[in-house]
């Protein structure tokens, strides 16, 4: 299927626009495996905290509460047999990634703060509709669901809709396509039956008037 016949006459693959590295491999599940266990994964996290009650904080407290419990019993019961302590990895943070987490958040904290003083100032008339249009949907969105439901729908969606796309997109981007060349020729004749027709009636009242 050539180019002409594509969506947006793209030049480049579903993969390569998704980037072509590890993300897109997950979400056009050329990695089933790893693919699947982040579905599993996320769906049993889901049920743990729709299901049971808990909470994201009672759940990480519970859980290094747990952690922390099974190495300190560890560690006392290897000294005390002379076993070797739990393998750790070495926990520390150097000033050089601190520094690049720092200039990263602080980047993207100014462009966010440079580009609500455009709003606030009404410099920048599209991006304030922009960003209304994204906060009213969230709010729509967010009083049909929770959040939590809401992250593994749109987990699905991600890593279900483009493996789909790739694999039918000869038969969406036609049909897609042709439907929109319908819409065109619909378009047309409602502008030139009724739209021109007004314009006409508008016309000839100013020229009366």
């Amino acid at each position: 299927m050539g180019s002409s016949n594509r969506l947006f006459n793209r030049q480049r693959t579903v993969h390569e626009i998704l980037g072509g590295g590890l993300v897109a491999d997950v979400m056009l599940w050329r990695r089933g495996n790893l693919t699947m266990g982040i579905l599993l994964v996320t769906l049993a996290a889901w049920v743990v905290f729709e299901k049971s009650g808990y909470t994201l904080l009672s759940l990480v407290s519970n859980v290094l509460l747990l952690l922390i419990g099974i190495l300190f019993l560890w560690a006392k019961s290897a000294a005390i047999l002379n076993r070797p302590a739990p393998p750790l990895p070495e926990l520390y943070l150097s000033e050089e990634t601190v520094n690049e987490m720092g200039a990263f958040i602080r980047a993207h904290v100014n462009d966010i703060l440079s580009a609500s003083k455009d709003i606030a100032l009404g410099k920048d008339a599209r991006l304030f509709f922009k960003v209304a249009g994204y906060l009213l949907l969230i709010s729509v969105v967010g009083g049909l669901t929770d959040f939590l439901t809401l992250g593994y729908t749109s987990l699905v969606v991600v890593l279900t809709v483009p493996a789909l796309y790739e694999r039918y997109e000869d038969y969406i981007d036609s049909y897609t396509i042709l439907g929109y060349r319908k819409m065109q020729q619909l378009y047309v004749k409602f502008d030139s039956k009724f739209v021109n027709r007004f314009r006409k009636w508008i016309l000839e009242k100013q020229k009366l008037s």
